[in-house]
């Protein structure tokens, strides 16, 4: 019982997040992080263990509009990083996440040192080269914080060369409902070049909001799309 109300705690967090980080996208605000108290929380805390589940996300709206960050989300957001490095035998979109932190760190001027002996470099991708279709849909959703404008890394070099099957995958997500996994292969498609025009995405990205739009995260995702699309933020 108490392992569930702690998973329900950190579920309620990260989405409480998430809203914040939705709000700011709409108003080119800062992400203020209401309900949580990240200066008074120590490492393993539940809003550190929330903003490791966000990721790079926390700060999107700081890498999409030029509005600095809250002092008190970057405190937050760096802490995280340093408190949860990937593990050797980490899973490779676990290394992504980190790797995407890092990096949205470095480009808002507050770059992480990495730890001795770990490499700073990217993680590799070639378990999502050769993915199928399904596979690669649902690892590159895991990763939307990946998908930002202006830059580079050989997960969108992945998405790039594979628009069709990130597109089919969409079509898939929607009908089996899986309305994060559709939010965040939509996010990834309106970075991309070579996407059908049969697929319809805006009203596709309209959809998945309407259906799924109690859960932030999904909401979050969709945002973000919209704000790329609107800006013709194609890489």
């Amino acid at each position: 019982m108490e392992q569930s109300g702690t998973s329900a705690l950190l579920q309620g967090a990260v989405q409480d997040l998430a809203s914040d980080v939705v709000s700011a996208l709409r108003g080119g605000d800062h992400v203020r992080m209401s309900g949580t108290s990240a200066m008074d929380d120590v490492e393993g805390s539940l809003t550190l263990a929330a903003v490791r589940v966000l990721g790079a996300d926390l700060l999107l709206p700081h890498v999409l509009f030029p509005a600095p960050p809250d002092p008190e989300a970057l405190e937050a957001f760096r802490r995280t990083a340093e408190a949860y490095p990937p593990r050797p035998d980490a899973a490779p979109t676990v290394r992504w996440s980190h790797w995407a932190m890092r990096r949205t760190l470095a480009r808002l001027g507050s770059p992480l040192p990495a730890p001795p002996g770990e490499d700073a470099g990217e993680p590799g991708t070639d378990w999502l080269e050769t993915a199928t279709w399904q596979v690669l849909t649902h690892q590159l959703a895991v990763l939307a914080a990946l998908a930002v404008p202006g830059e580079d890394s050989a997960v969108l070099r992945v998405a790039r060369g594979r628009p069709v099957d990130l597109a089919r995958g969409f079509v898939r997500a929607v009908r089996r409902r899986d309305w994060q996994q559709a939010a965040g292969a939509g996010r990834w498609l309106t970075l991309v070049d070579g996407v059908p025009d049969t697929l319809g995405l805006e009203a596709g990205l309209d959809f998945v909001e309407l259906m799924g739009g109690t859960d932030p995260r999904v909401t979050l995702q969709v945002q973000a799309a919209r704000v790329m699309r609107a800006a013709g933020a194609l890489v």
